[in-house]
């Protein structure tokens, strides 16, 4: 059996001694209370494997490895919090699983919006795989800075900020959550974005970190839910909604979007192909009894747009501008909704709720 000091240093080695709170070793079994940063089940149990796995691989399978683990909860402030000045409304863009075309959507929204004639901001929030940059064709941007204020970047009308502009295209993003949490906050409270009647947010896929910082960073208005109508792709939306409805953190959700909804060739335009299903989004926001927000379908002229950075609804195109353009009409009639029926968001706190799973 090994000493507290060599468990110790072995935490230190694998980088969660900052996430432990306790330990005690009692005959062959090590205990070890713990803090998770994420809400989400999956992201517990994640630690919980890794920390099986490494314990068995340094001290042998005959030690007894005991977690509890508590995980951090955000908790409602008294106020909004750490609003932004100038900033009306804070919209997240989420999905429950990458490639669903979540960042596309974003893209294409707050273009149409500007198109509406509102002021209209744009956060890359994927930390690990930033991509509005290449959407808007401004990859080799590069961030000016005004009296310590980070100044966005402007392309067709949207001011934007990613990680992209600070990293190289090449470079790859190796990051835990304080070190992504404290990006996060840079880019919202570090930048001047002046006066804004939308912020999107384009989060990670799934459920984490950067999720949790965003909702105690600032209050955020409403959450969008992008995905395919595939059901594997469907399970994880219903994650995705789950962690925006906790009670600690009370995010309404304006709606669900149906990306990749169905393919029509332009030689049989009367034609519709439900490649990855049939009106799964629609169903689901029906049984979930949230708003249904529209459907794109899969057209090659938007795949082409984003790889050329020239989002989709500034194409002269009625049927793809029109796609768009619908969506946005959409989105802010349940934003309307929302604020005539709902008190403004709150910001949250981060407290301590335990759980606890022994192994």
């Amino acid at each position: 059996m090994a000493s507290k000091e060599e468990i110790k240093i072995f935490l230190k080695e694998i980088e969660v001694d900052d996430l432990v709170r306790n330990l005690q070793i009692m005959g062959d079994t090590i205990i070890i209370d713990m803090l998770s940063h994420s809400p989400a089940l999956h992201e517990k149990k994640r630690l919980e494997t890794a920390m099986q796995t490494a314990f068995e691989q340094k001290f042998g399978k005959d030690v007894q490895l005991k977690l509890n683990i508590s995980v951090e909860m955000p908790e409602k402030k008294d106020s909004r919090g750490n609003s932004i000045p100038g900033i009306k409304n804070i919209i997240a863009v989420a999905s429950g699983k990458g490639g669903v075309g979540k960042s596309t959507v974003a893209s294409n929204l707050a273009v149409a919006l500007v198109k509406m004639g509102f002021k209209v901001g744009l956060l890359d929030a994927d930390i690990y795989g930033p991509s509005i940059p290449t959407m808007f064709d401004v990859s080799n941007e590069k961030p000016l800075s005004d009296n310590n204020k980070i100044i966005p970047v402007e392309s067709y009308g949207v001011k934007l900020l990613s990680l992209g502009f600070f990293a190289g295209a090449n470079q790859a993003v190796i990051w835990r959550g304080a070190m992504a949490s404290k990006a996060i906050h840079q880019l919202l409270h570090d930048a001047n974005w002046g006066e804004l009647d939308f912020l999107l947010i384009d989060l990670p896929p799934g459920t984490g970190d950067i999720h949790l910082s965003l909702v105690q960073e600032v209050p955020v208005t409403g959450s969008l839910i992008v995905s395919t109508p595939q059901h594997v792709a469907l399970a994880d939306v219903k994650k995705g909604v789950a962690m925006f409805q906790m009670p600690e953190i009370n995010v309404p959700v304006l709606g669900l979007i149906e990306n990749m909804a169905y393919f029509t060739p332009k030689e049989l335009p009367n034609n519709k192909y439900y490649i990855f299903g049939k009106k799964g989004v629609q169903k689901l926001a029906e049984s979930m009894e949230l708003p249904f927000l529209g459907e794109i379908p899969i057209i090659q002229s938007i795949r082409e747009a984003s790889d050329y950075g020239r989002p989709a609804v500034l194409q002269e195109e009625e049927l793809v501008s029109g796609i768009y353009m619908n969506l946005a009409k959409n989105v802010i009639s349940s934003l309307v909704k929302r604020n005539e029926n709902l008190p403004p968001s709150e910001a949250v706190r981060i407290t301590t709720m335990a759980g606890c799973s022994n192994n």
